[in-house]
């Protein structure tokens, strides 16, 4: 269904004012002919501090008085991912498009909750994968796709990182589990689009397995002969605090880049020194973009709920395979 506002401006309310709320206000601030913001917490004295921040258009005192609100057309759900998926549900059965955050539920059964509630109400929901929307992708995507270095043989990624929590990621019931469920995700999703089939995966944890999860190695098989390595981890530090190299190598040449997208060294058939595109190396202009653009014409984004789902149940055989 497309959300027809006459040219007019969507207003969206954010549930959850926290890092994501922080993030997608910097972005949807390039967006102010499109999108109003509001901002909606339990705290109502957070919401007013954001919306005073970020410039927002108005505040609520509760997440149910937003979803209630006449005047909202989309909610963005940025709140602990326990309550992702009642406060989605909440949304769409009042009438509500929903932008929910990663990871957005805790099961891939809740998935088919989502689509009978899609089909019910007729509202949409989105899942904000930038990742999905990286230039360095697209970038390596076309790389591949061009033989550059022949048949692709390894991928090695590196997603070590030294990350401060004390906060609802240290809590299993809040998260939803570990830290590769909870950032990690990101990532799967990063290996499942890189031009190559998923064919297999299974995770190997380090250390102690006391505590909450902070670190996974997941091995990877591709459908086309390819096999690689993700190395997560949010208690491991990186030069500069978030600079690390990851590699792939074909057998005719390699690539070599930064794991963020900062550049892409390439050695084969041509050598090539690329710049992706840095005033979107997140992804999510692009992502906001698609968004707005399938919510008015009620095209499908290019972020569907299949590609969530798929990633989502990626998480789960990883999970899985530690326990056999």
């Amino acid at each position: 269904m497309a959300l027809s506002k006459k040219n007019k401006p969507l207003n969206l309310a954010f549930l959850g004012c926290g890092f994501a709320t922080r993030l997608h206000s910097k972005t949807l601030s390039g967006f102010k002919r499109d999108v109003h913001r509001y901002y909606a917490s339990r705290n109502q004295d957070k919401a007013v501090a954001y919306n005073d921040k970020y410039k927002g258009s108005g505040y609520f005192g509760s997440y149910h008085a937003a979803i209630a609100h006449p005047n909202i057309d989309v909610v963005l759900v940025a709140t602990p991912p326990a309550y992702h998926l009642d406060l989605t549900l909440q949304a769409m059965h009042a009438g509500k498009h929903v932008i929910v955050e990663k990871p957005p539920f805790l099961r891939v059964s809740d998935f088919d909750t989502i689509r009978q509630a899609q089909a019910e109400t007729g509202s949409r929901v989105f899942v904000a994968e930038n990742y999905f929307y990286k230039p360095l992708v697209f970038k390596l995507r076309e790389i591949m796709d061009a033989g550059l270095i022949g048949e692709v043989l390894f991928i090695y990624i590196n997603a070590l990182k030294g990350q401060t929590t004390d906060d609802w990621r240290d809590d299993t019931a809040l998260s939803g589990g570990g830290a590769l469920f909870e950032g990690g995700i990101h990532w799967v999703n990063f290996i499942a689009n890189l031009g190559l089939t998923v064919k297999s995966v299974r995770g190997l944890q380090p250390g102690s397995q006391k505590d909450v999860e902070k670190s996974m190695l997941v091995a990877i098989e591709y459908g086309e002969g390819a096999v690689g390595t993700l190395y997560y981890s949010r208690e491991v530090p990186s030069l500069f605090k978030g600079l690390r190299i990851s590699r792939i190598f074909g057998r005719e040449g390699s690539i070599t880049f930064e794991s963020n997208g900062v550049f892409i060294l390439v050695r084969g058939k041509q050598k090539r020194v690329i710049i992706p595109k840095l005033t979107d190396i997140a992804g999510y202009r692009a992502m906001f973009r698609d968004f707005l653009h399938a919510l008015g014409t009620g095209e499908s984004p290019q972020m569907s709920l299949d590609v969530a789902q798929r990633d989502l149940r990626l998480i789960e055989t990883i999970y899985q395979s530690i326990n056999d």
